[in-house]
């Protein structure tokens, strides 16, 4: 049975692999700072897209998208702004926040895009 942090890989590897097929491109993968992780960095044409992947085995208490809290957007924002600050290449470049929730539907396992799930505050 693979470790929690193995299929949380495994879920973030089919979210950039969905995002991809959409036509984005990764600049990024768990991005870590003092300020929190950016599980994906993508360009979507000139933007840049800080993307949270959520997994929920059971939606009894919400999807994923439900489980990225006021507390969690914050550390995000907080990370992307670290990496903006490291990356200057990216710093003028509009951005955006995004969710790829997964979680069981009626057909088995369903990923859903959310684009500007959240704003910068």
């Amino acid at each position: 049975m693979p470790s929690t942090r193995e299929q949380g890989r495994a879920w973030e590897r089919a979210a950039e692999a969905l995002l991809r097929r959409r036509g984005l491109r990764t600049v990024a993968r768990n991005y870590q700072c003092r300020r929190g992780e950016i599980d994906l960095v993508m360009l979507d044409g000139t933007a840049l897209v800080f993307v949270e992947v959520r997994y929920r085995r059971s939606n009894r208490y919400g999807s994923g998208a439900d489980s990225v809290t006021f507390t969690k957007q914050r550390r995000i924002v907080s990370a992307a702004r670290q990496f903006l600050g490291r990356h200057a290449q990216h710093a003028r470049r509009p951005c955006r926040f995004d969710v790829v929730s997964i979680g069981r539907g009626g057909d088995g396992v369903e990923l859903d895009w959310i684009q500007n799930a959240f704003e910068a505050s």
